[in-house]
C-alpha cells in the first residue's frame, strides 16, 4: 500500500512540476498602451496575412484590432506562445522569437490591464 501511495505522489509531482509558467517581467514604470506600443508589434509580427490578421478564413485568432487583441491577451496561451514556453505553440509561427524588449512590453501591457 505504501508503494502505491508513494508512486501516486511521484506521478503527481511529475505532472505538476511540468507546469507551463509564463516568465514574469518587472513592469515598474512601464505602462505601454495598445495604440502606441503594442499595435506596431502585433502588426509587424502577428496580424499579417496568413496569420492573425482577421482576414484569414482559417485563422481563429484576430490580433489586428484592439478589442480582439485585448481579449486574446487574457488567455494564458498568449504569453506562453510568445515566450516560446514548452507546451505552448511557438509564435510567431515559422519565425524567430520576438525580441526581449517586445516581449517585455507585451507582458507589461497585459499586467496593466491591456489599456488602449
Amino acid at each position: 500500500m505504501k508503494i502505491i501511495v508513494s508512486l501516486a505522489v511521484i506521478v503527481l509531482f511529475i505532472m505538476t512540476s511540468g507546469c507551463k509558467h509564463v516568465i514574469k517581467y518587472d513592469c515598474t514604470g512601464i505602462t505601454p498602451t495598445y495604440t502606441q506600443n503594442i499595435k506596431p508589434i502585433l502588426d509587424a509580427t502577428c496580424a499579417r496575412s496568413g496569420c492573425h490578421s482577421g482576414n484569414d478564413p482559417e485563422g481563429d485568432l484576430n490580433l489586428s484590432d484592439y478589442a480582439d487583441a485585448a481579449a486574446a491577451s487574457k488567455k494564458k496561451s498568449f504569453m506562453g506562445s510568445i515566450q516560446h514556453i514548452p507546451g505552448y505553440e511557438k509564435m510567431p509561427k515559422d519565425a524567430d522569437r520576438l525580441s526581449d524588449p517586445q516581449i517585455h512590453l507585451l507582458f507589461c501591457w497585459i499586467e496593466n490591464g491591456s489599456p488602449e
